[in-house]
C-alpha cells in the first residue's frame, strides 16, 4: 500500500499516518456539509428566487460580524480548542434546527427557512476554512505540493456520500432526521482533527532565541494571540493577501452564476421540498463524482509537475470553455456539464493550489487572514454575483450576455492565478533563505 501511495502520490512512508487521519478529517466535514446541504437549497427555494438574492446579502453580513468572534478565539485560544469549539458550535445549532423541524413542524415556514439558509452558508465557509487553515499550519509549501491533492480527494468522497445519502434515504427518513447524519459526521471531525494534530508538527516551528543553533521546536500549548481584528488588517496591508482575496472574489462570482441557473432549472421542475432534496442530492453527486475521476487520474501530480500558476488558471479556462458551451446550447445538460466541471476542477485542482498560498505566510494570517478571504470575502463575491445576474436577467441579456461577461472577467482571473504562484515562489525562496542563515554553523 506505501509503495502505491509513493508511486501515484508522491507520499513519503512517514508522512502516511498524518495524511489518512487528514483525509478522514475532510471526508467528515464534507459529508456532514453535503447531507443537508439539499435541505439548505429546497428551504431558501420556498420563498423565491429573487428572496434568495437578498439571502445572500444577509449571509455576508453575518460572515463579517462572525469574524470578529473567530479572530478572538484565534488570538486567546489553543489552535485544537478553538477548531473543536467552532465545529461543537455548528453541532448544536444544527440540534436546534433537527428540535425545530421535528416538534414544531408547523413553525417551519418562510422566516426559519431563510435562517437557515444563511446560517448554513456560514457553517459552510468557516468548516472547509477551518480545516484547510489546519492543513496549512501543519504542512509545509513542499509537502502541500505534494499531499493537498491527495487530501482533497477525502473531501470529494464525503461530498458524494453525503448526497448519497441524502437522495437515498430522504423519503424514508425525511430531511429534518438528515441533519443527525450531519452532527455525527461533525463529532468525527474533531477527533480526527485531534489525531492530526497529535501525529503532524506544524510547519512553522519556532527557533529558541537563547540557542538559535539547537534544533526548532514546536510549542503546541501556546496561543496565536494577537487581536481579532488582525486578519482585517492583515489584508488590507499585504498586497499577497489582497491578490488572494481578488482570486476568491472572482471564483465566487462565476460560481454563484452557475448557481442561480441552477436554481431556476430546479424550481420548474419541482415544488414539493422533499422532491427538490433529491433533485438537488442528484446533481451533487454526479458532479461530486466527476471531482473525483479528475482527483484520481490529474491531482496526485499536476502541481508538481506543472506549477501552482497553471493549476490555478486551469478553472478559469474551464469556465470560459463551459460558458461558452451553455451560451451555444442553451440545455440543462449543458448546465450540468458545466457544473461539474467546475467543481472537479475547483475541489479537485485548485482549490489544494490556492491552499497552497497560505504556506507561505505568518501563523497568524493562516487562521485570521484566511478566515477573512475564504468566508466573508467570499461571501461578497456571492452578493456581487447574485445581483449581477439578476440585473443581466432583467436587462434580458440572457446566457449571451452572461458569457460575454464571463470570459473577459476569466482571463484576468488566470492573470492574478500566475502572479500569486510568482509572488508565493518569491515568499518560499526567502523563507528558505532565512531559515539557513539561522540554522547556519556560527564560525
Amino acid at each position: 500500500m506505501t509503495t502505491f501511495l509513493q508511486r501515484f502520490t508522491n507520499i513519503r512512508r512517514d508522512e502516511v499516518p498524518a495524511l489518512m487521519a487528514s483525509v478522514a478529517f475532510f471526508f467528515c466535514v464534507l459529508s456532514a456539509l453535503m447531507v443537508i446541504r439539499p435541505a439548505r437549497e429546497a428551504l431558501g427555494m420556498r420563498s423565491g428566487l429573487d428572496t434568495v438574492r437578498w439571502l445572500f446579502v444577509g449571509t455576508a453580513i453575518v460572515t463579517l460580524a462572525v469574524n470578529p468572534v473567530f479572530g478572538f478565539l484565534v488570538s486567546r485560544f489553543r489552535r485544537i480548542s478553538f477548531i473543536a469549539a467552532t465545529y461543537l458550535f455548528f453541532s448544536a445549532s444544527l440540534l436546534v434546527f433537527w428540535a425545530l423541524l421535528t416538534f414544531a413542524p408547523e413553525a417551519t415556514g418562510e422566516i426559519s427557512g431563510r435562517v437557515f439558509y444563511i446560517w448554513f452558508s456560514v457553517f459552510n465557509l468557516f468548516s472547509t476554512m477551518v480545516f484547510w487553515a489546519l492543513m496549512v499550519d501543519r504542512f509545509s509549501l513542499e509537502q502541500s505540493k505534494r499531499l493537498f491533492g491527495v487530501i482533497a480527494v477525502g473531501g470529494t468522497l464525503g461530498a458524494m456520500f453525503g448526497p448519497w445519502l441524502a437522495w437515498t434515504y430522504v423519503d424514508d427518513l425525511g430531511t429534518e432526521n438528515l441533519i443527525l447524519i450531519a452532527v455525527g459526521f461533525l463529532m468525527l471531525g474533531v477527533v480526527a482533527a485531534s489525531v492530526v494534530a497529535r501525529l503532524q508538527p506544524e510547519s512553522l516551528s519556532e527557533v529558541d532565541p537563547e540557542d538559535p543553533e539547537a534544533p526548532p521546536v514546536v510549542r503546541e500549548e501556546e496561543v496565536i494571540g494577537g487581536s481579532a481584528w488582525e486578519g482585517f488588517r492583515a489584508v488590507v496591508r499585504s498586497p499577497y493577501l489582497l491578490g488572494i482575496c481578488g482570486f476568491v472574489l472572482v471564483m465566487a462570482i462565476m460560481a454563484t452564476f452557475i448557481y442561480f441557473t441552477r436554481l431556476q432549472m430546479v424550481a420548474a421542475m419541482a415544488e414539493e421540498m422533499d422532491r427538490q432534496t433529491g433533485l438537488f442530492a442528484q446533481i451533487d453527486f454526479w458532479t461530486q463524482f466527476a471531482t473525483f475521476v479528475l482527483q484520481l487520474l490529474l491531482t496526485g501530480h499536476i502541481m508538481k509537475r506543472v506549477g501552482v500558476g497553471i493549476a490555478l488558471a486551469l478553472l478559469p479556462i474551464t469556465v470560459s470553455l463551459g460558458f461558452l458551451g451553455l451560451a451555444l446550447t442553451g440545455t440543462f445538460t449543458a448546465l450540468i456539464l458545466l457544473e461539474a466541471a467546475y467543481r472537479a476542477m475547483q475541489r479537485g485542482i485548485t482549490r489544494p493550489a490556492r491552499e497552497t498560498l497560505f504556506t507561505v505566510v505568518g501563523r497568524e494570517d493562516k487562521y485570521k487572514a484566511k478566515a477573512i478571504t475564504d468566508t466573508f470575502v467570499y461571501r461578497t463575491g456571492d452578493v456581487v454575483g447574485a445581483w449581477s445576474e439578476g440585473l443581466l436577467g432583467r436587462l434580458g441579456a440572457g446566457l449571451v450576455g452572461l458569457t460575454a461577461v464571463v470570459v473577459p472577467l476569466a482571463v484576468a482571473w488566470a492573470g492574478l492565478g500566475f502572479w500569486l504562484a510568482r509572488r508565493q515562489g518569491k515568499a518560499a525562496a526567502a523563507m528558505q533563505r532565512e531559515e539557513e542563515a539561522t540554522t547556519a554553523p556560527r564560525g
